[in-house]
Formats: C-alpha cells, structure tokens, sequence
C-alpha cells in the first residue's frame, strides 16, 4: 500500500491534471464543488474543525518547519487554510494547554506558537474547555495568555470570574456571533484542581441561560461548542443525543436559543444531524494528533481523521426571526503522519486508495443518521 508521505506528492500532481477536471459522478448526500457556494445576500459563511492535539511527533515537526528556530504550526495546516482563511467565521477546538518552553512536559501541553499557527490560518476564536482544561495547573492561563497574542478569541475557559461571566461575541459579515464552549466531566473525565469557574462543565440549564444571555448581548447567531461522547465510538452516546434534544428544543418568543451546536472529544469523526430544526456536530474528530491507540491499545487510523463543518447563514426573513442555515456542508480531512500535514480530502483524493477509503469512511459515518435527506454536502 502507498504510504502517506508519497501521497502528498501525488496528490499535488494530481491537483494540476484534475483542475481542468469535472467531476460528475457523486453519491447520493454529496456536494460536487469543494468551493463554498457564493452566501446569501448579507448573509455569511462558518467553518469549524475538530480537536487540535499537538503531540510530541506534531510538535516535533513543527520545530522542523521552523528550521531549528522554535516551532511553525502553520505548514501544517496549509493544506486546509484555503477554507478557513475564506470563511467569514472559523472556529477551532484547542485540548491542549501550553507549557512555555518546557517541551513535552506533561504529555498534554503544547508550545504557545500553535496559537500563533491556527490564528494565522484564518482561524478567529478557538474552543478550550475540555477534560485537559485543567493540566499542569495554572497553564490554562499560559494558554490564554498566548491566544490574546496571537489574536485568536477563546471560550470555555477563564482567569478570573468576570472573565468567565463574559459573552464571547465574533463579528461575521452583518452578524455577532457568541460563541460558548463547555466540556463534561467526571469518573471518566476528570478535571484538574481548579477553580469553579475556570473550566465551563456541561449542564443543560446553564447552558441555555448562558445562551439567552448572548441573545439579550446582541448575539444574532448562538454557537455552542460541546466537548462530550464516548472516545472511539463512532455512533453518539445517549448523553450526546439527550442533551442535543433538549438544547435544540429550547427557545425563547418562539426563536430557539441555539442556532448550532459543535462536538468534540471522541477522537473519531462521528454523524451531523438536524435536531429539532437546528444542526448538530456529534463529533469532528481530530483534527490535528499524533499517532492515536483506541482503548484497545491499538493504532486507530480514525484518531487522524475529522471533518470541517461549513455552514451559511441567511438573515432573517422576518425582525425577530432567526438567522437561517441554507446550505451545511461535511469537508471531510485527514491528518497525515508521515509528512505532518492536515490534508483536504476532497482536494488531496487522487493521491491514492488509502485517503479515498479514509473519505469513504468519514462520509459514511457523517451520513449515519439521516443528514443527507436534510441538505447535508459532503465535499467530493
């Protein structure tokens, strides 16, 4: 089988030959153009990806592309910076904490540059709640630190209450949109010692008390992102669709209160679904990881494996309605071990059957629970 870092060439020179190219066979549920569809008149276009988890192998090649002279996240993420840098809004999910320049100590830090990487690739607020939130002490506010640096927003977690009680609001296009960010934890997830209001934990009322807040703040858009679900499952868990039942049900003079919701934490790419008229992310994987092992202590190629979520938004057709999603759109990605770098399936496809099995899989997943009959594209 053709490995990983040869596909990257192959894909590159099969990028020229397909340019001319059109492709006009496409399974049902998929979207034949890998360009955004032009949005709807003072409407806006958002992206948001999976888990970012710079282990020692990423964080190594990072210091590679920088020649020697600390860390360059940026190459990395090159491959999909086309479709971030062009949406209106892109958000991120950072799990790890930043050390400073005590590399690889503990195995959940990460140098502070990978802020500057993902700011730098388009990217404009980054979700940090998660069961690491709490790593290595007081590093979530080394990570905070470096984000406001780098200029990259965050939510999820804070260092200071008056922090925490702030409503993160993103500009998109016409729009503000509050972006909150929660995590469960537990026997299963366990959170360092910290403060009660430095990590944001998942509970249902508070969650949508802290949306209506956004609403009452000027939020057009509400975006919630849940780091939840069972790692390595492919399906999501009871808790998963429990709790996406009631956020999307919720909803104030006849608006819901939630306009998306985005999950992560599983590791693994897992289904879209529109819950009670509004779209739900299980899980977009990972998207940037070392080599991952599964609770069977198995390499799992699903580790690298996650989607970006593309959706536009229309205004309302009515005052006091909600901004609408007319198209929502899978890009399925992989991240490629051997040449460090996050690829676009759609654009990289040529490069061999491997990635081709990898897109086949994502796509069958993403699809699982009925999201094609919704509108749901799938990046070809």
């Amino acid at each position: 089988m053709i490995g990983r870092r040869h596909q990257v060439a192959l894909a590159l020179t099969a990028l020229l030959a397909a340019a001319a190219a059109c492709t006009n066979q496409e399974r049902e549920g998929t979207a034949a153009s890998a360009n955004p569809a032009p949005p709807a008149a003072q409407g806006f276009t958002l992206v948001a990806s999976g888990d970012v988890l710079p282990h020692a192998s990423v964080v190594e090649r990072a210091g590679f592309d920088a020649g020697g002279n600390g860390y360059n996240f940026r190459p990395m993420l090159s491959g999909i910076e086309p479709v971030v840098s062009r949406a209106d809004v892109a958000l991120c999910h950072l799990e790890m904490v930043h050390e400073g320049d005590r590399n690889g100590h503990p195995a959940s830090t990460a140098p502070p540059q990978i802020a500057w990487g993902l700011a730098a690739t388009g990217y404009d607020s980054c979700s940090t709640a998660s069961e690491h939130a709490l790593d290595d002490g007081d590093s979530f506010q080394r990570t905070l630190a470096a984000m406001d640096q780098a200029g990259l927003r965050h939510t999820g977690t804070a260092r200071n209450e008056s922090e925490a009680r702030s409503v993160p609001m993103l500009k998109a296009g016409p729009a503000k949109v509050a972006h909150l960010s929660y995590t469960y934890a537990g026997d299963q997830h366990p959170l360092g010692a910290g403060p009660a209001w430095a990590v944001n934990q998942v509970d249902e009322q508070r969650m949508i008390a802290d949306a209506r807040a956004a609403r009452k703040a000027g939020a057009d858009v509400v975006v919630v992102s849940v780091h939840w679900g069972t790692a390595w499952q492919d399906a999501p868990d009871q808790l998963q669709l429990t709790l996406a039942q009631r956020l999307t049900a919720s909803q104030s003079a006849g608006r819901p209160d939630i306009d998306l919701i985005l999950g992560t934490g599983a590791h693994v790419p897992q289904a879209y679904e529109k819950v009670n008229g509004t779209w739900v992310v299980y899980g977009m994987g990972d998207q940037v990881a070392g080599e991952m092992y599964n609770d069977q202590g198995a390499r799992d190629s699903r580790g690298d494996e996650s989607t970006i979520g593309r959706f536009t938004f229309a205004p309302p057709a009515r005052p006091g309605a909600r901004w609408e999603i007319t198209r929502a759109e899978a890009l399925p990605q992989v991240f490629d071990l051997d040449a460090g770098r996050a690829l676009d399936l759609g654009q990289a496809i040529a490069g061999g059957a491997e990635l081709a099995a990898a897109r086949d899989r994502i796509q069958d997943v993403v699809l699982s629970r009925g999201a094609a009959k919704d509108g749901l594209l799938i990046e070809r």
